[in-house]
């Protein structure tokens, strides 16, 4: 006996439309760069930089967790796919963020000029 098919187009709509909405915010923020997240700080960088990350990353993983089919999965399937790549980005977040402001540091006090 077949299995009727079941149809996912409003699934499929809906992930688009989530995607479409942070990225539209993003889009927009990124146009406007408001001054109050501009201009403000947090841990060395500013709050509209700490926005963009956090938009970025929920949008990786609601990629992965719709495309993927995650949500589907046991909760200790979904975990080890989950924390590793978290992990991973937020690793890698501190090492681009700690070498960059060292080499900012090197190129604003020294006599070596800019040339890229």
């Amino acid at each position: 006996m077949a299995h009727a098919h079941e149809s996912n187009a409003g699934r499929i709509w809906k992930v688009f439309a989530i995607l479409s909405v942070v990225t539209i915010i993003e889009v927009i923020l990124g146009i406007y760069k408001p001054d109050a997240l501009h201009r403000g700080y947090l841990l060395g960088m500013s709050l509209l930089n700490w926005i963009f990350y956090a938009l970025t990353i929920f949008k990786a993983y609601y990629i992965v967790w719709a495309f993927m089919h995650i949500e589907g999965e046991k909760s200790s399937l979904k975990w080890s796919i989950v924390l590793p790549i978290v992990f991973l980005v937020l690793y890698l977040l501190f090492i681009l963020l700690t070498e960059g402001d060292y080499i900012y540091g090197v190129f604003k006090d020294s006599t070596i000029k800019w040339n890229f």
